[in-house]
């Protein structure tokens, strides 16, 4: 197996971690860790109680180092389409989960391992980690989302330099640029996004899913639509019981059990 689902129990109940687990191709993106990760992706969409996805990498000193180059060596052109193609569509399921992910990136994020990471909502990374979308070195392009991720998060000006120069960036100035959220100490990015995920952990499961959703389709939209998605998708959490919670745990003065209801 390539891939790890691990849900965690007790009062981290409602996080689960989706790791890579690749050591010999430091976790490259082939086939058979693509179809495993497709996989984990379908199990996590209708999974109900898993509230947070914490996504790492099991194999010290990298995070990902990007596509197969020896799998795609051995591609037609039209196969080496159809597998980038892949690519993208996991990529966007990544994206388009109903919770939110964080991904822990400690050592190399490369090509498709920074795309990769670029899906999750938030982005936590070891002191030590190496970013970089590296594609033009190799005469392609990120085809895997990167050359539209990438400008609308760190706007396109910025997004075309990193790109065209294939330059490779450190974790301080990822989080210079807000490439990254978060800098941890190197070795503690996993530890970091779990703290991260445990201060989201109490909040509402329907709250943070329509919260995610309102946030990435309105950005999409100009600002009209985007209110009136945003009142589409609030309109979801009034009837629920976790609200009512919310409100008789402020009146009571105590903490909100909620139970994504």
């Amino acid at each position: 197996m390539e891939i790890r689902l691990e849900r965690l129990e007790g009062s981290d109940a409602g996080l689960v971690l989706l790791g890579l687990d690749r050591p010999a191709a430091r976790n490259a993106l082939g086939r058979q860790l693509m179809a495993e990760f497709r996989q984990a992706l379908a199990d996590l969409r209708s999974d109900t109680s898993a509230r947070i996805v914490v996504l790492h990498s099991h194999v010290p000193g990298v995070f990902c180092a990007g596509a197969d180059l020896k799998e795609r060596a051995e591609m037609s052109p039209s196969e080496a389409g159809a597998f980038v193609h892949g690519l993208r569509c996991a990529f966007t399921e990544l994206e388009d989960l109903p919770m939110p992910v964080i991904a822990a990136l400690e050592g190399a994020a490369f090509g498709g391992g920074l795309e990769l990471a670029l899906a999750a909502d938030l982005r936590v990374a070891g002191a030590g980690a190496k970013l970089g979308l590296v594609e033009t070195s190799l005469a392609i392009i990120p085809g895997a989302g990167g050359t539209q991720r990438l400008p609308r998060l760190i706007g396109s000006a910025r997004a075309k330099e990193l790109i065209f120069t294939a330059r490779r960036i450190g974790a301080a100035e990822a989080e210079h640029l807000g490439l990254v959220d978060h800098v941890a100490p190197a070795g503690g990015a996993l530890e970091a996004a779990l703290g991260l995920a445990r201060e989201i952990l109490p909040n509402g499961p329907v709250a943070l899913r329509m919260a995610k959703l309102a946030v990435n389709r309105g950005l999409d939209l100009d600002r009209d639509s985007g209110l009136a998605f945003e009142q589409a998708c609030y309109a979801q959490v009034i009837p629920t019981k976790d609200r009512l919670e919310g409100l008789a745990a402020f009146r009571e003065k105590r903490r909100p059990q909620y139970r994504g209801e």
